[in-house]
């Protein structure tokens, strides 16, 4: 990565790691350090070191203490080459060095099919997951069933439709007739089957594979939560208050001791929850656990990441919540509410929208900000929406090597032209893209990177001709526009959209 190459320059000059950034004008350069406001050096000292370097073209003092870099033509065209030697693994990083992680995400209570909602954390954890496998960190995703509980009683008495239902809505209609019985626990659990059957299915068709789906039930059944609350005890972390079981997760920084054992006996959530991250960290062995959920569950954090640091396992859980999604079709929001029976089904809508525009328009913000959905644009077909846009790059470019089919490649960098290089300089900011997302998990960045890679190339397209009127091939540009089409594939893969050949 050039990156790290420029950072290695400076630290063996000025024996200080350096951060280095790139700056948001494009005529300050490709790179940009403050190290020498940092270690109070001249900034001219560091320059006298390094301006011979082949990585650069210019490099130039900017402000007090601040150096801007421009890299070669020569630097360009080599990592140019990487691209077209590496493909598919260009960009693949040692960052996590084999280290375990797992995601778990979604992990919605199988009392109704998935919604809108549950897609964006879906689509958001599942490609976190592909990032960090191509950081080179052993990845499992994981899917946490809460199939036990006042929920699934619940259920049961909504199938029944007795007195104490909630739920509502016409897979409750369709259940009602499919399921017989009185007992509304057996009837919820029967239910909860059929539900998680309609889940797997979906979460499928949005393009996500779990490598475990694991059962609370399961458990509990194992006595697992019991040996973990025990354990608690043990360590003088469980009290007996107004009779339910609290634990003091005030000792590990969280606002309020928790309860984990409720008056009637039943174990509470966070109960669970503990019990499921024993077995995450002592029976898995996870370096570390990244859960994502929705920013309803803000107030159950403090008491997770306490009870993971009483297990001994201090800073290996992370927890991001994600904001919340609201659909809007012709100027207007669409209201939704799982128990009143009004909600946009993820079904419905990847059927109306298709796999790849949900991923994309939901991996398109951060998770920290709320998503106004535009389905008028998800479904238009033109360069208006990002998804076909990015698509139609990538099909441009192979329709044009389909008939550029004898070219061999011969690089001359005598011959690359000022946007030929632009293009080159978008190219290469991918590894740091990886770099970023594995360390930070803000994948926006890789639909941003997606769209500005497509717009690099229209841009460079409608100024280089590739092969010309009399069906003369550039090479060059050839060896361009291949290592554009891996690098869009490559990002496209990421975040699991499709690259498809015709459009």
């Amino acid at each position: 990565m050039i990156r790290q190459k420029i950072e290695k320059l400076l630290k063996n000059t000025v024996g200080q790691e350096a951060k280095i950034e790139r700056p948001n004008q494009t005529g300050f350069g490709d790179f940009s350090t403050n190290i020498a406001l940092k270690t109070k050096t001249n900034p001219e000292k560091i320059i006298e070191k390094l301006k011979n370097n082949p990585l650069f073209e210019k490099i130039e003092r900017a402000g007090p203490g601040f150096i801007n870099f421009k890299l070669s033509k020569e630097c360009l065209v080599e990592e140019l080459k990487e691209i077209l030697k590496k493909k598919e693994n260009y960009g693949s990083l040692d960052l996590g060095r084999n280290k375990k992680v797992q995601v778990e995400f979604i992990s919605a209570n199988p009392t109704g099919p998935l919604t809108v909602a549950n897609a964006r954390g879906g689509v958001y954890g599942d490609v976190l997951a592909n990032v960090l496998k191509k950081a080179s960190f052993q990845v499992e995703k994981a899917y946490y069933i809460n199939d036990c509980g006042n929920q699934i009683l619940v259920l049961g008495h909504s199938v029944l439709k007795d007195q104490e239902a909630q739920y509502k809505g016409k897979y409750i209609d369709e259940l009602h007739q499919r399921i017989k019985g009185d007992n509304p626990e057996k009837v919820g659990q029967l239910a909860a089957g059929r539900i998680l059957a309609g889940i797997k299915k979906t979460v499928e068709e949005t393009g996500i594979s779990y490598d475990e789906w694991i059962s609370e039930s399961n458990l509990y059944e194992s006595g697992r939560v019991d040996k973990v609350l025990k354990l608690l005890e043990k360590k003088n972390l469980i009290y007996n208050k107004e009779g339910a079981k609290w634990f003091k997760s005030t000792q590990f920084g969280d606002n309020r001791d928790r309860v984990v054992v409720k008056k009637d006996g039943q174990k509470t959530y966070l109960a669970g929850d503990i019990g499921f991250h024993d077995y995450k960290f002592n029976t898995k062995k996870f370096d570390k656990v990244i859960n994502v959920w929705g920013a309803d569950h803000h107030g159950d954090v403090g008491g997770l990441m306490a009870g993971v640091e009483a297990l001994g396992h201090k800073g290996k859980l992370k927890i991001v919540l994600h904001q919340f999604v609201t659909l809007i079709e012709k100027g207007e929001k669409k209201r939704m509410s799982k128990r009143a029976g009004i909600c946009v089904w993820l079904d419905d809508l990847l059927k109306e929208i298709g796999k790849d525009a949900l991923r994309f328009f939901i991996l398109a913000k951060s998770v920290n900000t709320h998503i106004n959905f535009d389905l008028d644009l998800a479904k238009e077909q033109s360069k208006q929406n990002p998804v076909y846009y990015i698509q139609y790059a990538y099909a441009r470019i192979c329709s044009i090597l389909k008939k550029a089919t004898e070219h061999k490649l011969q690089i001359s960098n005598s011959e690359f032209q000022a946007e030929e290089l632009d293009l080159i300089r978008q190219l290469v900011k991918f590894p740091e893209i990886v770099e970023d997302t594995a360390k930070d998990y803000q994948v926006q960045r890789l639909a941003n990177y997606a769209l500005d890679s497509a717009n690099s190339f229209h841009k460079f397209y409608e100024n280089c001709r590739v092969i010309d009127q009399n069906n003369k091939v550039d090479k060059n540009r050839v060896a361009l526009i291949e290592a554009v089409q891996t690098i869009l594939e490559n990002v496209l893969d990421l975040m699991g959209l499709n690259a498809p050949e015709k459009m």
